[in-house]
């Protein structure tokens, strides 16, 4: 979901951003040229935002897949290491 929501942030200010630009450039009635402006930069500004963002859920992913190894890697060996301590009763 926060995801989601940062790709829009990211999406309407590279709108906002585009928009500035061409009517910075363009002089008189440059409604269309602005909107065009506004939408490539929204578009440009959004998937730049959806690219980082695919890349951080899949390094928060690796990364709890890392450290739930190593839990269950420490979980084995202190239970490995408590069974060997106990005197076996015949």
């Amino acid at each position: 979901m926060l995801a989601f929501v940062a790709i829009l942030i990211g999406g309407t200010a590279g709108g906002f951003i585009g928009y500035a630009f061409v009517d910075l450039q363009v002089t008189g009635d440059s409604s269309v040229w602005a909107g065009l402006g506004a939408l490539v930069g929204a578009i440009i500004a959004a998937l730049g935002t959806a690219v980082v963002v695919v890349l951080t859920l899949r390094a928060m992913g690796e990364w709890n897949t890392i450290r739930e190894r190593e839990e269950s890697a420490t979980a084995a060996a202190k239970s490995s290491a408590a069974t060997r301590n106990v005197p076996r009763v015949r």
